[in-house]
C-alpha cells in the first residue's frame, strides 16, 4: 500500500469524466474560477466589494435601479 502512480490518477480522471461529462466539468471549473476571483477581489479591497454587485447589475442591464432596505433592530423588553 504505497503511493498512487500516474496510472491510478489517470484512471480516476477517466471515471470522473465519464460520470460527470465534459460540459458539466467545464461549468464547475468556470464557477469555481469565478468564485476564487471574487474572493481575491474581496480580499484586496473589502470596501469596493460592497459596490461591485450593484455595478454588475447595472452593467448587465437586468435592473437599472437598485433598492436599499433600511432596517432597525429592536430588543425585546
Amino acid at each position: 500500500m504505497g503511493t498512487f502512480s500516474i496510472w491510478h490518477w489517470l484512471i480516476v480522471l477517466l471515471i470522473v469524466v465519464m460520470v460527470f461529462g465534459t460540459k458539466k466539468l467545464k461549468n464547475i471549473g468556470s464557477d469555481l474560477g469565478g468564485a476564487v476571483k471574487g474572493f481575491k477581489d474581496g480580499i484586496k479591497d473589502p470596501n469596493a466589494s460592497a459596490d461591485a454587485p450593484a455595478q454588475q447589475v447595472a452593467q448587465d442591464g437586468a435592473a437599472k435601479t437598485t433598492t436599499t432596505i433600511d432596517v432597525e433592530a429592536k430588543q425585546k423588553s
